[in-house]
């Protein structure tokens, strides 16, 4: 079984903001996110986009070999079979299409595939 996903948008950053910028056509969705203090980002480990990468099912978390080996289920490793990554973020604005959120840690240029409350 396969599943196609298209991001709705995508991670910016400046030294100053944090912004997801989404297509225009899916700003009538963001009715009501104003109204809400944090959201869930849902984005792709798109710079892990690779079969090596899909590959690893063990890690020493952050990266550090000091870290026990631990199954990347167990962790916020990027490397994993699907390659879906969740951030809880707050919201800073929305305007128009952009939502300005405080900090996360997705890389900019990173596709965001949805938001939830």
């Amino acid at each position: 079984m396969n599943f196609i996903l298209h991001p709705i948008g995508w991670i910016r950053k400046t030294k100053s903001t944090i912004r997801i910028v989404l297509y225009k056509k899916y700003q009538p969705g963001l009715m009501g996110v104003e109204k809400l203090s944090e959201i869930w980002v849902v984005w792709w480990f798109n710079r892990n986009d690779n079969p090596r990468m899909r590959s690893i099912l063990r890690v020493h978390p952050r990266g550090n070999p000091a870290n026990p080996l631990r199954g990347v289920f167990a962790t916020h490793a990027p490397m994993r079979p699907n390659l879906i990554a969740l951030s809880r973020c707050k919201v800073v604005s929305v305007k128009n299409n952009v939502v300005e959120i405080d900090e996360i840690d997705a890389a900019p240029d990173t596709p965001v595939l949805d938001l939830k409350p």
